[in-house]
């Protein structure tokens, strides 16, 4: 990636208020391989042309004023792939660090990371903690990179992590609660997703934000990753805001609660 474009670039309009944005959008980005294959291609060839749609929905999502964008980049699971394969992608993610940090820097776009990143290759490794390290003082963009990251990986740290605190006095079991034990996930310090999309159509989450996505508006688009860019992220949008997001209330309530907000919406 040679460069993230500027977040005042053109982009499609449409007439947003505040509280049909989407304050956290999470994205399974599918479909590299199967783009590589329907041209003749090596699979990896897909993996770079996906790279261009990652700095095109960084660039529309500035400009709609998403605050979070997290992309699954890789999966607990993809360590099954071919080991040419995961080499290449190992390459291409510490190109990406070392070369993007400035641009994160310039836009003011903190950096975060969800996974065992401790068994990533150590030269990525300590492109990601120079990035974590170079944007740690920003607070209005973020953008996380789900790394070697499982959902069901990321209970079972938790809860490791939680009875360890348990035995050390941080903690008493009586009192835990989903606030508590949510503190100890990868994703403790960032908001839930309000909108899940998955290219490619497939029709899954594949093990990705489990938990975090109780309440998310889930969109899957049949288009594969290396084509999702400016519009087929709005058609997303458009789908996120067609929905009444009720969290266990009626659309009464949430209606009443719009004109005199007195309700408290997760």
């Amino acid at each position: 990636m040679k460069g993230l474009p500027s977040f005042n670039e053109p982009l499609f309009r449409m007439n947003l208020n505040e509280r049909e944005i989407p304050h956290h959008v999470a994205v399974i980005m599918d479909g590299n391989g199967r783009w590589a294959r329907e041209r003749g291609l090596p699979r990896i060839q897909g993996h770079r042309k996906g790279a261009d749609s990652v700095k095109e929905i960084v660039r529309v999502s500035g400009n709609l004023g998403i605050r979070h964008l997290t992309l699954y980049a890789f999966s607990v699971e993809n360590w099954r792939r071919p080991q040419d394969e995961i080499d290449s992608l190992m390459e291409m993610l510490e190109t990406f660090l070392r070369e993007q940090r400035s641009e994160l820097v310039k836009r003011k776009i903190r950096f975060h990371t969800i996974g065992r990143t401790e068994d990533l290759p150590a030269k990525v490794q300590v492109e990601i903690e120079k990035t974590l390290l170079a944007t740690a003082q920003f607070d209005q963009w973020h953008l996380s990179l789900a790394l070697n990251y499982g959902s069901r990986t990321e209970v079972v740290d938790a809860v490791r992590a939680y009875a360890e605190a348990v035995a050390a006095g941080k903690e008493d079991p009586a009192e835990c609660s989903w606030e508590k034990l949510s503190c100890y996930l990868y994703t403790g310090k960032l908001p839930d997703p309000d909108l899940i999309i998955r290219t490619s159509g497939e029709t899954r989450l594949s093990n990705f934000l489990l938990l975090q996505s109780a309440y998310a508006e889930i969109y899957f688009s049949p288009v594969l990753w290396p084509d999702f860019r400016e519009a087929e992220f709005m058609k997303a949008i458009e789908h996120y805001r067609s929905r009444e997001r009720r969290f266990g209330l009626t659309g009464d309530q949430i209606r009443q609660n719009r004109l005199s907000p007195s309700l408290t919406i997760p």
